[in-house]
């Protein structure tokens, strides 16, 4: 893909957010997006490419979002997060008669190689405008994957567990910091911490709400804001997905409660 980019303009500046993504997990190459895309500046062109499907008759998309960034993509719901949390101004699907590397006809398990670097780079270099990418879909033709709810209960609030915070462990939740506070709780107040996954409880224990790490000692668990503005769980310099063997998606529950007595 950088051979690919490279050859189309050798002057390109081409950067890995992650390969770190679990292989075909949508969702995750999903929320990977929004939590990187709004801090890159705009016209920043992103080729996404977590493709199960590559090779059926899921289409190809570039999005323009918001904040005037561009994204390359298939349109299996990669742009769910974006499309629900940050706002897609226009989208287009790739007219693949047109932007198919040459030779590669045949060949139908590599788009990101054939067909989304290829697109990319000439996006990126200005040899193509938005309007070039093909015709223009309506916002609903996006595919989405589905994504948790959030339940606010009386002194409790309830979500899911949408993603690891890679090689530290942390877990990150779907619940917003506004949700978290209608728990009427502030930095050093305890809150109890229920995770289940499904039915099968996993995890209950009381922890302080903090506003970062080093709120608490080493190998002390804390409850905190993360980056994107929703509630995490985490061991100060420890890894809490691993200790407690908690994993991540729509099946694993987390409720957060005012302790007793705060």
């Amino acid at each position: 893909m950088y051979g690919v980019s490279l050859c189309i303009e050798p002057e390109l500046k081409i950067f890995n957010l992650t390969h770190e993504i679990i292989p075909y997990n949508i969702f995750e190459a999903s929320y990977r997006l929004f939590q990187v895309v709004e801090y890159w500046p705009g016209e920043t062109v992103f080729v996404s490419i977590v493709d199960p499907g590559v090779g059926s008759n899921r289409n190809s998309v570039v999005v323009k979002t918001k904040g005037n960034q561009y994204v390359v993509t298939p349109n299996n719901g990669t742009l769910t997060h974006l499309k629900r949390f940050v706002g897609i101004e226009a989208v287009r699907e790739i007219d693949t008669s047109i932007y198919l590397r040459k030779n590669s006809e045949t060949s139908y398990t590599f788009h990101g190689r054939d067909l989304y670097a290829n697109v990319g780079a000439r996006l990126a270099s200005g040899q193509i405008s938005f309007e070039d990418v093909g015709r223009e879909l309506n916002e609903s033709n996006i595919v989405e994957v589905k994504i948790g709810n959030v339940e606010i209960g009386e002194g409790s609030v309830k979500g899911c567990i949408d993603v690891l915070d890679g090689r530290f462990g942390s877990i990150w939740t779907n619940i917003t910091r506004e949700d978290f506070l209608s728990l009427e709780v502030d930095y050093g107040d305890k809150v109890e911490v229920a995770i289940s996954n499904g039915d099968l409880p996993v995890f209950k224990e009381t922890i302080p709400y903090c506003r970062s790490f080093a709120d608490v000692k080493e190998n002390a668990k804390l409850v905190y804001m993360n980056s994107l503005y929703r509630m995490a769980v985490a061991i100060n310099q420890g890894h809490f997905a691993k200790v407690h063997s908690i994993g991540t998606g729509l099946n694993w529950i987390i409720k957060f409660s005012k302790a007793d007595g705060q």
